[in-house]
């Protein structure tokens, strides 16, 4: 799918990157870390959950202030920045209604933009988010202080480096079962999204988000969605989101990863929900952004080590496969 980035200026004055995708009524991703319009689109974290949106909908999503390629030097990292990004591009597109989708940090900011601009929100899709911050869930705050302090210190010291030792700490935590390629790209994606005192910032910014209070006010159909899991934002914090928004469904997902990954579980049950909440026709085949059969086979066998026998045993073993399922066949028609 082709995507025209296009910008425009927020009510304090902060130039913001957004990008339109697909076509049919509207879907906004709101801003979450780790975003770059330019590579998102063709790499193997986001790209299969943005093609899955952008089948049947117009896929809106934009890099927040001081990341990708939105304004990088700003003098506000801020939640109510954040709220006015998405003000700004929902109103340089004119969208009156439309489904609005909030993943991990980004749930806080749909939340709020729901109970502000009801009128506006047809839908709210909420994934692997929270609406408290580490520092206002209670529990040991000098621990979490600590914890929350050395995230910061990996950021400054390693953000920017070339080696990504520093950058895989959270890679580790975000795709514990990740490929050594999403991996790569994950670290790559850390360093090109944002700058190393950006990250800091908005690391300490999320840790004091509370929106607690917004939950029962908001009026829009809710889908909470949420791996049962995760690590980064526990399942527990996915029922309170549910638990708290009148009406509010809650579908776990399996898996450990905080962003699920393509031919994972999570993803085709996630697309399924979100297309019954939309009212989408089910998805057939395999999904936007996975691999057909034979393409798993291509990608196990090009994953294994260089071993030629390895591969010479998987190729034999993928054809008596494909033999015995022929043969299977032949012999029920006749």
């Amino acid at each position: 799918m082709k995507q025209q980035i296009q910008y425009c200026t927020t009510s304090d004055g902060v130039r913001i990157a957004y990008a339109a995708t697909g076509e049919g009524s509207p879907i906004v991703r709101t801003s979450l870390w780790l975003t770059h319009l330019q590579h998102d689109f063709t790499e193997p974290v986001w790209r299969h959950v943005m093609l899955g949106l952008a089948r049947n909908h117009r896929f809106v999503r934009y890099d927040p202030r001081g990341e990708g390629m939105s304004q990088r030097e700003v003098a506000e990292i801020s939640f109510e920045g954040w709220m006015r990004d998405l003000e700004a591009v929902v109103d340089a597109l004119g969208l009156q209604r439309f489904a609005l989708f909030g993943c991990s940090q980004g749930v806080a900011t749909a939340i709020a933009y729901a109970v502000r601009h009801p009128e506006r929100v047809s839908h709210l899709i909420l994934y692997g988010g929270f609406a408290r911050g580490h520092l206002k869930r209670g529990g040991d705050q000098a621990a979490i202080r600590k914890g929350l302090d050395l995230a910061k210190e990996l950021i400054l010291q390693g953000w920017g480096r070339k080696h990504a030792a520093h950058r895989q700490w959270f890679t580790s935590a975000f795709l514990p079962e990740g490929s050594a390629d999403q991996y790569r790209w994950f670290n790559r994606l850390q360093k090109i999204s944002a700058s190393p005192e950006v990250a800091a910032r908005r690391v300490e910014t999320v840790a004091g988000i509370d929106v607690s209070a917004l939950l029962p006010k908001v009026k829009a159909p809710t889908l909470v969605l949420h791996c049962r899991d995760d690590e980064v934002a526990p399942f527990a914090v996915g029922e309170e989101l549910a638990a708290s928004i009148p009406g509010a469904k809650l579908v776990p997902l399996e898996g450990e990863n905080h962003l699920f990954l393509p031919d994972s579980p999570a993803h085709r049950d996630f697309i399924h929900a979100v297309y019954e909440f939309l009212g989408d026709p089910p998805p057939r085949g395999h999904l936007p952004g996975t691999r057909t059969f034979w393409e798993r086979i291509d990608h196990r066998i090009r994953s294994t080590e260089q071993n030629w026998l390895i591969k010479a045993a998987l190729l034999i073993g993928a054809a008596i496969g494909l033999v015995l399922s022929i043969a299977q066949i032949v012999q029920a028609i006749g």
